[in-house]
């Protein structure tokens, strides 16, 4: 059944030529009639047979250079085919699959693969949404040279394109944050302390004796080291308000994407200044598979989704369970007074507060009233904040994030 399905309109054509020439050859005792009505049969049933053969003897491979671009960037897919049988295959049509958002779907002819050959095919993708993207299953159809038989194989691997928002360079600030690591001792100022001041310990088999510290060594009687040098990394989370009715306009030029950006932005240049950063959003605290690396921070912000959450409560109580989070960075839409007295009430002695907050009337020339309270109640509170316009630029304005220290 699988050879009659394969079939093109040429090879049925063979099959219905050859069943009339073999009718007429039975009435009119025709012998070499019968004969080529046999041949013509069989042509199509022979080629359906060598096709259905050769059609699974074709390994395929496919590679995304790169693998993660932004919005707008093109990705260069390659698909490497390859001839494993000892026989050339006949015309090959190779069609990958894409989704709407990648473009139309690629389509290439290839005449002739020999046998054991490779052939090499690059096409480029981009996208001006977000997300992650499925690419493939290839697909194959395979004819005889005769085109009498086309069948058809599905290639099960797939690869994603990852499409993350877009990261604007920022220049660099100096945000204060507290510092913590791990390690033998405690948290400490490091400008404070000194070799002097590190509290040494008894020498254990293995330890470096380019870290015994003498002067300990002499007043104890014993051999003594330095601790381990502390791991000192900065902590700070970045909260992203993805609550739809606090965002306007719609696509890729909505303040919500503008608000996706500014927070990859930002979490990438903290994260290269060494900062370890949580990511929060109005639904919580967001899983990062490795906290603090960028790629993991722009892996999550390429899937987020607008919510329909109505107030920041949930983000602000994730925050308040951060521990050892001296910085932490809010990206807001349409903020009303009583969530930005809750962000009011995360500001601390210890804790510094950057607030983005997007200029949500130049998206749709609609007025918010609550903007420049919501502004205030977080500038009092010592919250640095920066309002960011439809068509600003966040790097023209992130120099207002640096930290002030206050006159003695």
């Amino acid at each position: 059944m699988t050879g009659f399905k394969a079939l093109t309109s040429r090879g049925r054509s063979f099959i219905a030529s050859g069943v009339a020439a073999m009718l007429c050859a039975f009435f009119l005792g025709e012998g070499d009639l019968l004969r080529v009505a046999v041949l013509i049969i069989a042509m199509p049933l022979l080629a359906s047979m060598v096709v259905a053969r050769t059609r699974y003897r074709l390994s395929s491979v496919r590679r995304l250079d790169p693998a993660r671009v932004e919005v707008g960037a093109d990705s260069t897919v390659t698909l490497r085919l390859e001839n494993v049988t000892r026989l050339p295959t006949g015309l090959l049509l190779v069609e990958d699959t894409l989704q709407y958002a990648l473009g139309t779907r690629p389509r290439f002819v290839l005449d002739r693969v020999e046998a054991r050959g490779v052939r090499e095919i690059d096409y480029k993708v981009r996208s001006d949404l977000r997300g992650r993207f499925p690419i493939g299953p290839l697909s194959v159809r395979i004819t005889d040279p005769f085109g009498l038989v086309e069948l058809a194989r599905s290639f099960t691997i797939t690869d994603t394109l990852v499409v993350i928002p877009e990261v604007v360079p920022l220049p660099p600030v100096r945000l204060s944050g507290e510092w913590t690591g791990g390690g033998d001792s405690r948290t400490r100022s490091v400008a404070a302390a000194g070799d002097d001041d590190v509290a040494p310990r008894e020498y254990r088999q293995g330890d470096d004796l380019r870290r015994v510290h003498w002067r300990s060594t002499a007043r104890h009687g014993e051999l003594m080291v330095r601790r381990e040098e502390q791991q000192w990394q900065s902590r700070g989370a970045l909260l992203l308000d993805t609550r739809r009715h606090a965002h306007r306009g719609d696509g890729p030029r909505s303040s919500f994407e503008a608000a996706v950006s500014a927070a990859a932005s930002i979490g990438v240049h903290l994260s290269h200044e060494g900062l370890g950063l949580r990511l929060v959003t109005d639904q919580g605290a967001q899983h990062l598979s490795d906290t603090g690396q960028s790629w993991s921070l722009l892996d999550a912000l390429s899937v987020v989704r607008q919510s329909s959450a109505r107030s920041l409560e949930h983000g602000i109580a994730a925050l308040r369970q951060g521990t050892g989070e001296g910085l932490v960075i809010a990206v807001l839409g349409s903020v009303d007074v009583e969530d930005a007295r809750a962000l009011a009430q995360l500001r601390h002695g210890g804790m510094n507060g950057v607030a983005v907050l997007l200029d949500v009337e130049g998206w749709d020339g609609m007025t918010d009233e609550t903007a420049e309270p919501a502004r205030a109640v977080l500038t009092a509170s010592g919250w640095r904040v920066l309002v960011l316009p439809a068509g600003g630029s966040l790097a023209a304005l992130w120099p207002q994030a640096a930290y002030k220290r206050s006159a003695a």
